[in-house]
């Protein structure tokens, strides 16, 4: 019987190091200027010449190695044939005239391309040690597996109280097994098998959360199916073992009743432990906010009577499913230069009065404090020019997509002469047209980091296949919810602080606080207790509700 419900792993509230890591991405061609930008699209010009249908396409980057992207309407006629897609279609792609410098404004996507940072993948190594040694597997599957020796010690013994009579080698003298005994029989097979299913339906599954503490409730369940299990061995050694022998024998019948009775009380622990684990906590009792720093956002929950530990795996749960994933690099929006003024100034003391000091000081102080009354209105004047940048990357990025997809029909769908290629070819064909519209929408937003080259063509070639349309494609870039949609929180095992100055096993209280942190993410939950809801009835008078209608001539009726 297993309660740990989970692969999130909560730590003590030991404060863990944090590490910073520098990351960077660049454009391939965004860090030249403008003059060489125009004389490479003239070699461009002159490269892919006459009318080709031969597109390249080239992404740089030095940590996360090259990625090239390559259609030729014609060179793939011979390798794709008949290639057809899983379900037996083949998707037919027809190309437009488009922009041959479309390379030249295509950004990379790549991970870290400092000389002196380190790299996302290189710093979770340290975290990932520990998740995957011994240690934690052993701290991980313990609980679990003592409660399922123990468990399956509880279930079997009560088989074994009923075959060992039948064993010829003990020599036992038993009656024979009458209707009422044969009746006890069938029961207990029956009963058996319900405690079996409800045992696997409810308990049997992986651990889902590894918790600090001792969970108390499964303790007790435990303690109780320990000491049943050794009491009735107790007592069937006192009452049947010791009496095997006697020349009156031993009734089947009272063995058969005896084991009947446990598997009655392994049924009630049973149903205990659903109650205690499983029931008790789907009554809302509390109201609980939880806020996420640095970005400030929070979500609020009604959550049950859960300890502390188990409120925390409740809130991760919560978390992942209902937070937007969490962009440190929008925490710094686009700002215009500003003309760098110094708070401090130097003054010639010699020759000078001190009134004339005094009252540069004075108009010194006061140019500070007027620059900082309008610092919130040049705040505000930003983050509007840069929501309306966003909207406006994000129209063109709907419209390139939507004339994009127009390209792409299905084979039969299409009468005439068609050249037949596969999802993926048909995605690295029309990437083109879109690339840089969406590469200015993921460098304002602040997605590059998240999107590679190939998962952008791979989740293109999967719309293409389900015929998807360009709003469900871009979905993935414009939603930035649930935090699970972040293809680097994709890991097996998640690891949190839990710092609390309650003991974890103790349960949930109104004004309770602690906090959940994982490298820059911290999670701060309140909890408060749920108001009493006082339902008043009130009566309306029967004759107090009646109308009466009253004409006037102005008016229409």
């Amino acid at each position: 019987m297993s309660l740990w419900t989970g692969d999130i792993h909560v730590g003590t509230g030991i404060q863990l190091p944090t590490y910073k890591v520098t990351m960077e991405t660049e454009s391939v061609r965004s860090g030249h200027s403008e003059q060489s930008s125009r004389s490479r699209r003239s070699r461009g010009h002159s490269s892919h010449g006459g009318g080709s249908h031969h597109h390249s396409h080239r992404n740089r980057s030095t940590g996360s190695g090259k990625h090239s992207l390559r259609s030729n309407r014609s060179g793939n006629k011979e390798e794709s044939g008949e290639e057809r897609t899983e379900t037996g279609e083949v998707i037919e792609v027809q190309i437009l005239s488009q922009d041959d410098n479309w390379g030249d404004n295509t950004t990379a996507i790549t991970g870290n391309t400092s000389e002196r940072s380190a790299s996302v993948d290189d710093i979770s190594k340290f975290g990932r040690d520990f998740e995957q040694g011994l240690a934690f597997r052993c701290q991980m599957w313990m609980g679990t597996i003592i409660a399922a020796l123990l468990s399956f010690c509880a279930f079997i013994s009560p088989i074994v109280m009923v075959v060992l009579p039948r064993i010829e080698m003990f020599d036992w003298k038993i009656d024979q097994c009458g209707p009422e005994c044969d009746g006890l029989l069938i029961s207990f097979s029956f009963k058996l098998l319900i405690l079996l299913v409800g045992c696997w339906a409810v308990f049997f599954r992986k651990p889902k959360a590894t918790m600090p503490r001792i969970f108390i409730f499964r303790a007790i369940i435990m303690a109780l199916v320990f000491v049943f299990t050794f009491s009735y061995w107790l007592f069937y050694g006192v009452r049947f073992l010791e009496k095997r022998t006697n020349s009156s024998g031993t009734s089947y019948q009272s063995i058969v009743l005896f084991a009947v009775s446990l598997v009655d009380a392994l049924l009630f622990i049973h149903y205990l432990a659903v109650i205690l684990m499983e029931i008790r906590q789907l009554q809302p009792h509390y109201f609980v906010k939880v806020v996420r720093s640095p970005d400030g956002e929070s979500h609020c929950y009604n959550m049950g009577q859960l300890s502390i530990q188990r409120a925390a795996v409740w809130i991760l749960e919560r978390y992942y499913q209902d937070f937007s994933i969490y962009n440190p690099y929008l925490e710094t929006i686009p700002t215009k230069t500003r003309k760098s003024t110094s708070g401090f100034k130097v003054y010639e003391v010699d020759g000078i009065g001190n009134n004339t000091i005094n009252g540069q000081t004075r108009a010194v102080l006061a140019a500070n404090a007027r620059r900082r009354d309008t610092s919130h209105n040049e705040r505000f004047y930003e983050e509007h020019e840069y929501e309306r940048r966003v909207k406006k990357r994000r129209a063109r990025l709907i419209t390139a997509a939507e004339e994009a997809f127009t390209h792409i029909k299905r084979l039969q769908d299409e009468q005439g002469p068609a050249i037949p290629m596969d999802p993926t070819e048909a995605a690295q064909a029309i990437f083109p047209s879109m690339a840089r519209a969406l590469q200015k929408y993921l460098r304002i937003t602040r997605q590059q980091p998240r999107h590679t080259m190939q998962s952008i063509l791979d989740h293109l070639a999967l719309c293409l296949s389900y015929d998807l349309s360009p709003k469900a494609f871009l979905e993935k870039y414009f939603v930035p919810s649930p935090v699970l949609q972040n293809d680097r929180e994709h890991r097996p095992i998640q690891t949190w602080a839990l710092v609390c100055d309650i003991l974890l096993s103790r349960p949930v209280e109104p004004g309770c606080v602690f906090m959940l942190r994982q490298n820059e993410i911290s999670l701060l939950v309140t909890v408060h207790c749920l108001p009493h809801l006082n339902i008043t009835e009130e009566i309306i008078d029967p004759k107090s509700n009646k109308f009466v209608l009253r004409l006037n001539s102005e008016t229409s009726v």
